[in-house]
């Protein structure tokens, strides 16, 4: 893997920050970003995946200040499901077409593609970036999409990103000091 490019320190941007104010939902991709993009396949066909402890309180401290979490997926496999209830968040799963299941999630809320933040890492999100309001790309994300993110994460998927954006948003959107 190559080595990545060097982020901008965020407080100096407030176009960011105002992005991450206007928040009212936070929608993650799961393989990827939930979890480290691997799979291991036992011998009778059934998957299990690796996430991070870390997001379940970044979650709780995202629901704190207003933003409500929810998995978008096109993975059929029920470990998404698992993982969310574990998280005790939203999910859905076996889609199609990930940017439909947004507007409708989006409709069902009352609010706009503005008031929208959306993480991904591959192509199939590519859609769901260029809708909302607050696109973010995970630091391991396919090199097509990383110019989609308005904001890219220092950690790799399944390995603390989750927690870095809920971090991040919750930093801002309280105004602690350490707001990045």
């Amino acid at each position: 893997m190559s080595v990545l490019p060097p982020i901008e320190p965020l407080a100096a941007d407030e176009d960011l920050n105002g992005r991450i104010r206007r928040l009212r939902l936070m929608v993650f991709d799961f393989d990827g970003v939930f979890t480290d993009n691997a799979v291991i396949v036992f011998e009778d066909g059934r998957e299990a995946v690796r996430c991070s402890r870390l997001d379940g309180f970044g979650l709780r401290r995202l629901e704190q200040v207003g933003v409500e979490p929810l998995i978008l997926s096109t993975e059929k496999n029920q470990v998404v499901q698992a993982r969310a209830r574990k998280l005790k968040i939203k999910a859905r799963n076996g889609l199609d077409d990930k940017l439909e299941a947004l507007r409708e999630e989006v409709a069902a809320r009352g609010i706009t593609f503005d008031q929208v933040g959306y993480v991904g890492n591959d192509i199939n999100d590519a859609t769901c970036l260029k809708a909302v309001g607050l696109p973010i790309v995970v630091a391991d994300s396919h090199p097509e999409v990383l110019p989609l993110g308005r904001y890219r994460t220092t950690w790799l998927g399944g390995n603390g990103a989750v927690r870095e954006i809920c971090d991040l948003v919750h930093a801002v959107r309280t105004g602690s000091p350490e707001s990045v």
